[in-house]
């Protein structure tokens, strides 16, 4: 990232930040029990939920959605209740849209299905490969899920190797394996494993 881009980024996350009009990319982060989440929510839904650096989900975004980027409550206040909700244990569906334009092809797919995965289960990458119709593409798969740019919305904690371990640390989650485990716990899903 320049300088010019830094300061840019600096001065439209600023708290007094005022612009004329709303930006086309909400931009802010969210702390939860997990880490601090990097949130991106654009028009369509939220286009990212991420344990990445803000700076690197600042480049991604600039590059592929737009590049008037910068605080909006009214869009990201939204997200922070759900999120703030769920990690309390009263949420178990988000109701905030998704805007998945970020994720493209195989991985669309993939993250797509995880959608699908109610609260308190899990799925495993041999399931998920075989219900695309790719049963050999466990590795594939678990670099989709690692790459879901709308971790814990987009539930991809929820995948597992097998049913009897929630993975190992190369296991495809974007948090880590004490993130997955974590989220997992909470919506009691380690017990059905």
């Amino acid at each position: 990232m320049s300088t010019e881009d830094l300061e840019a980024l600096l001065r439209v996350t600023a708290p007094g930040y005022v612009g004329e009009s709303p930006p086309e990319v909400a931009f802010g982060h969210v702390d939860a029990p997990i880490g601090r989440l990097t949130l991106a929510v654009t028009g369509r839904g939220v286009a990212t939920c991420s344990y990445d650096d803000e700076h690197a989900v600042f480049e991604r975004i600039s590059r592929a959605i737009g590049s008037f980027i910068g605080p909006d409550p009214r869009r990201l206040d939204p997200v922070r209740r759900e999120l703030d909700a769920y990690f309390a244990g009263r949420l178990r569906t988000f109701s905030t849209p998704v805007d998945l334009q970020l994720v493209t092809g195989f991985s669309r797919t993939v993250v797509r299905m995880m959608l699908a995965v109610p609260y308190g289960q899990v799925t495993t990458y041999q399931e998920i490969a075989q219900r695309i119709g790719r049963p050999q593409a466990l590795r594939a798969v678990a670099n989709a899920l690692n790459g879901n740019p709308v971790c814990v919305i987009v539930p991809c904690h929820r995948a597992v190797e097998s049913p009897s371990s929630p993975g190992s640390p190369g296991s495809g989650y974007a948090g880590g394996p004490a993130a997955k485990e974590h989220l997992l716990r909470l919506e009691g899903a380690l017990s059905s494993l």
